[in-house]
């Protein structure tokens, strides 16, 4: 089975970035982008920051 060109890596919540970067590496793909969203949670009717959600845009390394 062939892997995706492009895939986008979460750093998991117990996880740090370098962790995640390795993870990234060891599954063949190169950093190509770093995106952030906000995640929130609502409560009472208002929206409250959780925490910061970070994604890395991984490229399939050509052989």
């Amino acid at each position: 089975m062939s892997k995706k060109k492009t895939v986008w890596f979460d750093v998991e919540t117990e996880e740090t970035i370098e962790d995640c970067l390795k993870r990234l590496t060891a599954a063949g793909y190169t950093v190509a982008g770093r995106k952030e969203e906000p995640l929130f949670s609502e409560v009472d009717g208002e929206y409250i920051p959780v925490r910061q959600v970070i994604k890395f845009k991984g490229i399939l390394k050509e052989d």
